[in-house]
């Protein structure tokens, strides 16, 4: 069973579970049907979540199931089916919204995402999107306000219900044409969704010409966001920093404290310089602790005469101080992290033991065994000759000895290994025996 959602943004086509969720597609096929859904607005669409319709008036409240629409408001919801269970796994799905209490009526969402599972239980899947996932997707990407809901609308113009098999339900009357759109239809829209946007109208041209260098502006920070110049690309430069350049080569960063330290504390001032050379590139960065002092600085010091100079002076548009982490986890300040840095290598030195190098280590233990090898010739040389000749002598008798023991030990050994050996002690002992009987 299929039924065709023809929208403002393209057709979608929806095949319904019929055996698994009978009395959820007959509410569905019915009010279809009936035209209930026509001009029906989508009035909450969460990027990555839901599209959410199927309320005739916008307000996310109305709407009621095909039995309130015959019987009346007592029963315009009705309990939906649990079994067998249904989960919200994938993109495409078609779900009635639920309350705490399981009753579903008239509104109904597609899902804009996989594995939403934490839908299952509160709400009815009864469908799935067939045909019409690139409409999806153009919905997934509507431009919507802080509360989900789009600025240019979104409807549902039409549906068709391709098969029916259920029977229609008593007193009820289905249309032989579309019927035209009500006034409680259409309210609740912001810009319809055939009119053409025109941001230039009513706009004079220095504020056409403001709308357009600032577009220009997002697409160059879009561009090196890209190439990997920018962090970001809606980061903007810190508004307490004040840009300085026209500046003679012999000003120094304490000249410029100086000068500009009556508008408020200042936190840093640097004069840029050549890495090489180290002379003044004749620009320079004064940070401010607020951004009044900034400003005021900015309005009374621009071509104000500084070593026979006229500076410019403006806003920093520079970001170099900042570096951006990552998606969800800000910004962090460049010299917050160097003075970081600095303080985890300032406790490693002064918590790390005294180690040597490969080469030391080799040069202690070369320098440990030639001393103590001096130490032994010292002591040897202070022994009498007598004690020498005495330990020679005893080390001669302990290896003679030691030698001697180990023949003998093998000598036995191999005796008693000998196979013979007990067979020969037998054969003499027989002839002796035989002889003394002999001479009897």
């Amino acid at each position: 069973m299929a039924v065709v959602i023809e929208t403002t943004l393209g057709d979608i086509t929806v095949d319904l579970f019929l055996k698994e969720r009978p009395k959820a597609c007959q509410n569905f096929l019915k009010l279809c049907k009936l035209k209930y859904y026509n001009f029906n607005l989508f009035h909450t669409v969460s990027r990555g979540f839901i599209a959410q319709t199927g309320d005739p008036t916008g307000s996310r409240s109305g709407g009621e199931s095909i039995f309130g629409v015959l019987e009346g408001p007592l029963k315009r919801f009705f309990v939906a089916e649990s079994n067998p269970r249904i989960k919200h796994t994938i993109m495409g799905l078609v779900s009635f919204v639920g309350n705490e209490d399981n009753m579903i009526g008239s509104q109904f969402f597609f899902t804009l995402a996989d594995e939403l599972t934490y839908l299952d239980g509160k709400h009815c899947v009864f469908g799935q999107v067939t045909e019409g996932l690139d409409v999806l997707e153009l919905i997934n990407e509507a431009i919507c306000d802080s509360d989900d809901r789009p600025y240019q609308d979104i409807r549902i113009t039409h549906t068709v219900v391709l098969d029916d098999p259920l029977p229609d339900l008593e007193r009820m009357v289905v249309p032989s044409r579309s019927p035209s759109p009500s006034a409680e239809r259409l309210q609740g829209g912001r810009i319809a969704p055939d009119e053409e946007i025109d941001e230039t109208k009513g706009k004079n041209i220095n504020e056409i010409n403001e709308i357009i260098a600032e577009r220009e502006a997002k697409a160059r920070a879009n561009i090196l966001e890209m190439v990997g110049d920018l962090p970001d690309a809606d980061m903007a430069p810190p508004e307490n920093v004040l840009f300085v350049c026209k500046l003679n080569p012999v000003t120094t960063d304490d000249d410029l404290e100086i000068i500009f330290s009556r508008f408020g504390k200042i936190k840093s001032c640097e004069v840029i310089r050549d890495h090489k050379s180290g002379d003044s590139l004749q620009y320079a960065f004064i940070e401010f602790a607020e951004q009044k002092s900034c400003e005021d600085a900015y309005f009374k010091m621009d071509n104000v005469l500084i070593d026979d100079r006229r500076i410019h002076v403006d806003f920093s548009q520079s970001v170099s101080k900042y570096k951006w982490m990552g998606k969800g986890r800000g910004v962090q300040h460049v010299e917050e992290k160097v003075n970081k840095k600095r303080y985890i290598e300032n406790k490693k030195r002064k918590s790390r033991s005294v180690s040597f190098s490969p080469e030391r280590r080799i040069k202690k233990s070369s320098h440990s065994y030639k001393s103590n090898e001096r130490k032994r010739d010292k002591e040897y040389s202070r022994e009498s000759e007598s004690s020498r000749r005495y330990r020679s002598r005893s080390r001669e008798k302990k290896s003679s000895h030691h030698s001697k023991s180990k023949k003998s030990h093998d000598k036995e050994r191999r005796r008693s290994r000998s196979p013979y050996k007990s067979n020969h002690r037998y054969e003499s002992s027989k002839r002796d025996r035989y002889d003394k009987r002999r001479d009897k």
